[in-house]
C-alpha cells in the first residue's frame, strides 16, 4: 500500500503540483528536491512541513494563499502528451472543457478562524467529484442505506462539514434535507422536521443535536425511526455518545449508532468510524482512511520525526489527487492518542489504515497563570472529556478570565453547567471538582449552574457556526497560548 501511495505521490508531484503550484515549485527548487527523490517512506521527511502559518497572508504577501492554488500554465498544458491524447480522442473543444473541469476553481470553503484569520480553500469540479466519492464511502462505512432519510444539521456555511454531508447524500443517491442548523431554522425548526420527516439518520455537531433532541423530548415528540447519529466538528467522548443514545431512547429510538468523523478544512474530506453495533461500551475502532486519496503520517509533535505504528503523535496529511488548493505534509496540530494502524478493523473487517484513539488539538492547550504558578499548561481537551463523561450534566461551557477582570490578576477557570432533571447541584459540583483534580490536577475556581435557555445563549446556539464550549475572556494582550 505504501509503495502504491509513493508511486502516486511522485506522479502527482510531476504532473500537477510542481508544474502549477508556485509555493511548492519554489520550495522544491530551494531544497534541490525532485519527485524521484521520494522512493521510500522515510524519504517523505525530505519534504518540509507546511503549517497553517504558511497559509496566512501578511503585508508582504497579501495574496499568499493563491501561491497554494494549482494554476496551470496553458502553454505547458498544450505540450503535454495527456492533453494531446484528450484532443485526439474527444476533439479540441471537449478536451479544453475537460481541462477546465479539472483545474478551474468553482467552490471555496474556509477555516473557522478561531485561532487565526480564516484561510480559504478552493475546489475544482475534480475535487467535488472526490467529495462525492468520499461521501459515498462515508455512507457505506457508516452502514447507511439508500432508502434512509437523512437530516443534515450542519450550518449553511463555506465549511467542509456541511459540504461533505451534502455530497455524501448526492454521491450515495440517498434522500437528505439540509436545515442549516440553528442559524437558519432555529432549534424549533429542526425539531419540527424531526417530527415531520421521521429521519433514519441525523448528521451534525453533537452539541447542536443534543439541543434538538432535548427540545423534542420537552415538546413530547416521538421519533422511533432513528438509527444513526453521524457527528463532526467537535470531539465525541463516550459520555456524549451515552447521553445522545439515552435521548434517542426517550424519543422511541433504541440502539442508535453514534458515529464520529474526523476532518479538517485542508483535507477536503472526512474520515468516519464504523458502527459499534449498539454496544455502549465498545471502543471506537478508529477513523477509516482512504489511502488512494491521501497519505497520513504520525510524527512526534516536538521533533517532527515519524513514530512507530500505534504510537501517539501529530497527524500529518498529504493529498494524492487534489486540485484547487493543495498542501503537502500539512501539520494539522491534532494529536492522535493511538496513532495509525494497518491491521484489519475488528468491527467491520476493512483492511484500510485507521487512526485510533482520542484526537486532541494542540491549540486547546492553554498556558494559564493559576495562583502563584505562572505558565501552567492546562489541556482543555481533557477538561472537555471530563465534563462530557459526567452523568447528570446536560450542556456546559468552560470560561477563562482574569480574577476581578483585572489584567494583573491570576487566571481563573469557571465551569458553567446545566444540570439534568433530578440532579443535585451540590453533589454535581463535588463530582466536577473531584474529576478535575483527579484527571487534570486542577480545580475550577467556580461552578455556576444555569437553565438550558441561558446556556444555549452563552454557547451561541443559532448564532455561532460552532457552539462556544470554551471561551477566553481574558484581555487579549495578556493571553499566552501554546
Amino acid at each position: 500500500m505504501r509503495e502504491l501511495q509513493l508511486k502516486q505521490l511522485r506522479h502527482f508531484l510531476k504532473q500537477v503540483v510542481l508544474p502549477f503550484s508556485k509555493h511548492y515549485r519554489d520550495l522544491f527548487r530551494q531544497h534541490s528536491l525532485s519527485p524521484d527523490d521520494i522512493q521510500s517512506w522515510s524519504d517523505l521527511a525530505k519534504i518540509p512541513f507546511t503549517s497553517k502559518k504558511d497559509l496566512l497572508t501578511s503585508p508582504e504577501h497579501p495574496d499568499h494563499t493563491r501561491d497554494f492554488i494549482i494554476v496551470p500554465d496553458k502553454h505547458l498544458l498544450k505540450r503535454r502528451p495527456s492533453t494531446i491524447f484528450r484532443a485526439l480522442i474527444r476533439g479540441p473543444g471537449k478536451a479544453k472543457a475537460a481541462l477546465e473541469e479539472e483545474y478551474r476553481p468553482i467552490m471555496m470553503t474556509s477555516t473557522t478562524g478561531r485561532s487565526s484569520e480564516p484561510v480559504p480553500f478552493f475546489y475544482t469540479h475534480h475535487d467535488i467529484e472526490n467529495l462525492k466519492l468520499t461521501g459515498r464511502r462515508l455512507m457505506e462505512i457508516c452502514e447507511s442505506q439508500t432508502d434512509f432519510r437523512h437530516i443534515n444539521m450542519f450550518p449553511f456555511a463555506p465549511h467542509l462539514a456541511f459540504w461533505q454531508a451534502h455530497y455524501a447524500s448526492t454521491g450515495f443517491n440517498a434522500f437528505c434535507i439540509s436545515t442549516g442548523g440553528g442559524k437558519v431554522m432555529g432549534t424549533s425548526g429542526n425539531v419540527m422536521l424531526l417530527e415531520k420527516i421521521k429521519p433514519d439518520a441525523l448528521i451534525g455537531m453533537p452539541t447542536f443535536i443534543y439541543h434538538v433532541l432535548t427540545e423534542a423530548i420537552s415538546e413530547g415528540i416521538r421519533c422511533d425511526t432513528l438509527k444513526r447519529f453521524v457527528l463532526g466538528g467537535e470531539k465525541v467522548p463516550n459520555g456524549m455518545r451515552r447521553k445522545l443514545r439515552a435521548l434517542a431512547a426517550k424519543l422511541g429510538s433504541n440502539n442508535v449508532e453514534v458515529i464520529a468523523t474526523y476532518a479538517f478544512t485542508e483535507s477536503k474530506t472526512a474520515w468516519p468510524e464504523c458502527p459499534a453495533h449498539g454496544t455502549e461500551k465498545a471502543e471506537s475502532s478508529g477513523y477509516h482512511l482512504y489511502p488512494d486519496l491521501g497519505i497520513i503520517e504520525i510524527v512526534n509533535p516536538e521533533t517532527g520525526k515519524a513514530v512507530p505504528d500505534r504510537e501517539p503523535g501529530e497527524i500529518i496529511y498529504t493529498p494524492l489527487d487534489s486540485r484547487g488548493s493543495v498542501i503537502l505534509r500539512y501539520r494539522t496540530g491534532d494529536v492522535i492518542s493511538g496513532g495509525i494502524t494497518y491491521q484489519p478493523c475488528p468491527q467491520c473487517g476493512r483492511k484500510t489504515p485507521r487512526l485510533c484513539g482520542r484526537i486532541s488539538r494542540v491549540s486547546d492547550i492553554h498556558r494559564l497563570q493559576i495562583g502563584k504558578l505562572k505558565g501552567t499548561l492546562v489541556n482543555f481537551n481533557d477538561l472537555e472529556n471530563i465534563l462530557d463523561d459526567i452523568d447528570g450534566i446536560g450542556v456546559w461551557q468552560i470560561e477563562i478570565r482574569k480574577v476581578n477582570d483585572d489584567p494583573m490578576e491570576p487566571d481563573e477557570i469557571i465551569v458553567h453547567v446545566q444540570a439534568e432533571e433530578g440532579q443535585n447541584n451540590d453533589q454535581l459540583s463535588k463530582t466536577i471538582s473531584r474529576q478535575f483534580q483527579s484527571d487534570a490536577e486542577i480545580r475550577p475556581n467556580r461552578i455556576e449552574f444555569h437553565d438550558t435557555k441561558t446556556l444555549k445563549k452563552m454557547q451561541g446556539v443559532g448564532v455561532s457556526i460552532k457552539e462556544d464550549k470554551i471561551v477566553d475572556h481574558r484581555p487579549k494582550n495578556k493571553i499566552l497560548t501554546s
